[in-house]
């Protein structure tokens, strides 16, 4: 499979040394997955960018980001696409003051393959040692800065039988999974980890949220503790790339895939694959 590469507009692989993204982790990224519909939750992924960009006062120009992706080979076929902004290049020094040429990286993956029962009986979680630092100020971005989840990750191995890991804060709240977003029923009343103080607001947990909303079901974001996986009666991950996994154990913990988590994978399959 012939994968791309472009930096700032034009293909190429090459990025200055004194780019903020490799010195400081100054910048965010998106992994946006392409379906033959193309590419998914498209206008959600440059709202949080957008929005992001804002925060960290990286200027950001969206319909030019839209231009260059309808334009990017990659995003014309099944796949993956991952995009990568930083502030751009600058002297040494924490001071971003007189940048204003953000850096551009559009790179085109293959689509991940899946096992069938992910999707079908559930994933294991495993209970991650490492722990999110709470911070209101980058709370919800996508920010390169991802050595917590680096950390996460490196808790178990492939021939392992979790496939996502839960992690928490410092302060004992669950907040997500490594690379997803969680959900759990309680009481009938579908619930996910508030993120004002730390995590990623992913774009899928956030359209789950306005559809269920829509569709009149009982939402709740609330400062969730492991406690209430033990009331849960349905618990499933999300991500814009897989979709939604039934979360089939934690540790002694054990729940089967429900009418809300099938719900939700009917929901991701009509309107985006």
């Amino acid at each position: 499979m012939q994968e791309w590469i472009w930096v700032n507009g034009e293909p190429g692989t090459k990025v200055a040394v004194q780019n903020r993204g490799l010195a400081y982790g100054d910048g965010l990224f998106e992994t946006l997955r392409i379906s033959t519909r193309g590419p998914v939750l498209l206008e959600y992924h440059l709202d949080r960018l957008q929005d992001s960009a804002r925060r960290l006062l990286i200027p950001i120009d969206r319909s030019a980001m839209m231009q260059e992706l309808n334009a990017f080979p990659g995003c014309r076929r099944p796949g993956v696409v991952k995009l990568i902004y930083t502030r751009g290049t600058g002297g040494r020094g924490y001071s971003p003051a007189n940048l204003d040429h953000p850096t551009r990286i559009l790179s085109s993956h293959p689509e991940p393959a899946w096992p069938a029962w992910h999707y079908e009986q559930g994933v294991h979680l495993h209970a991650c040692r490492t722990r999110l630092g709470r911070n209101p100020l980058l709370a919800g971005m996508k920010h390169l800065n991802r050595l917590e989840q680096v950390l996460a990750r490196s808790e178990w191995v492939d021939t392992d039988a979790h496939q996502e890991g839960l992690v928490c804060d410092t302060e004992g709240n669950m907040v997500e999974g490594v690379m997803s977003n969680l959900f759990f029923v309680v009481d009938e009343i579908v619930q996910t980890p508030l993120l004002a103080n730390c995590g990623v607001a992913g774009v899928l947990r956030r359209w789950l949220l306005e559809q269920f909303q829509q569709l009149r079901m009982s939402v709740q974001e609330v400062e969730a503790t492991p406690t209430h996986l033990q009331r849960a009666s349905e618990v499933f991950t999300c991500n814009s790339v897989y979709g939604v996994w039934p979360v089939a154990s934690l540790g002694e913990l054990q729940w089967a895939p429900g009418s809300v988590v099938r719900r939700a994978q009917a929901l991701f399959q009509q309107h985006w694959l």
